[in-house]
């Protein structure tokens, strides 16, 4: 979470001093009682759990090209959100460029379309489109189906209730929740990822549940064609290597699914043998 920097407190407590007169001490002793800044980080991680399960309403945003995009336009594959303020120097570029690489590792394994990224600017009208655009740039981010989003200000307190986004202005910026929220191909907030150096493995292990699970869907397989099932075996087949810090084919599970299709085919011989020799026997008996 950005926090205010101890310099300003001591600038802002000199500056008290300054201020007061000879004498006038309890207006130093007094200073405590003036209100503080910062997040109850407690109470925030409440909010963010609290999401989890809930579909967020259908919001209106406008994308780098200034083009509105309504938030249920990414929904029929998993989706990751995160929020930033583009005014941030330090914390919210650092978190970004963490998660653009735990995504590109992710991409690398998983495939391009197999979910996608929507980064929001929650500090309205500051983080206009063109700013987003600028922020976008300035990470080196060019996926296709990662945007960049600018809310309404309206929207912008409903909107992060909705995300389990918690935030509190600070006399240098915003002190706010370092998440990533995933969400299901139907819009619903599933997981909450926490930190500021987010990794393919943190991520990637909700998200590969969320993609391997639809596989075992009958109803989703039969929507499926022949390439998304491989695909999604491909996901089902990996696993997180921390030495590279990304994923690579799991072989046991190919063993495993090799042998279990094995096996049912060995099954169904038998069974059109069992099935012959019966027929066979009726006929002669039948003669």
């Amino acid at each position: 979470m950005c926090r205010p920097a101890c310099l300003l407190a001591l600038l802002l407590i000199a500056s008290l001093g300054a201020r007061a007169a000879p004498g006038a001490a309890s207006v130093v002793d007094a200073a405590p009682a003036l209100p503080a800044f910062g997040l109850d980080q407690a109470a925030a991680l409440r909010t963010s759990q609290q999401a989890i399960g809930h579909q967020p309403a259908d919001y209106t945003l406008r994308d780098r090209a200034n083009q509105p995009r309504l938030l249920s336009q990414f929904r029929g594959t998993p989706l990751l959100v995160n929020f930033v303020y583009t005014g941030c120097f330090q914390v919210c570029p650092t978190s970004t460029r963490a998660l653009h690489r735990a995504v590109d590792a992710m991409r690398d394994r998983f495939g391009v379309d197999q979910f996608k990224v929507i980064t929001i600017g929650f500090n309205q009208p500051t983080d206009s489109p063109t700013a987003m655009r600028a922020f976008a740039l300035q990470q080196q981010i060019n996926d296709k189906n990662w945007e960049f989003l600018s809310p309404q200000a309206s929207d912008v307190d409903a909107l992060a209730r909705d995300f389990g986004f918690s935030y509190v202005a600070t006399p240098i910026g915003f002190e706010h929740t370092l998440q990533v929220s995933i969400l299901d191909a139907d819009g619903r907030i599933q997981n909450q990822v926490y930190g500021d150096a987010f990794t393919a493995d943190s991520l990637g292990e909700p998200l590969r549940r969320l993609l391997s699970g639809s596989l075992l869907s009958t109803s989703a397989l039969a929507r499926s064609s022949f390439s998304d099932v491989l695909a999604k075996v491909r996901i089902l087949c990996s696993v997180y290597d921390p030495r590279t810090g990304k994923y690579r084919v799991d072989y046991s599970l190919y063993i495993e699914i090799a042998g279990f299709l094995t096996f049912v085919l060995t099954l169904l011989v038998l069974l059109v043998q069992e099935w012959r020799a019966r027929r066979a026997m009726r006929r002669e008996l039948a003669s």
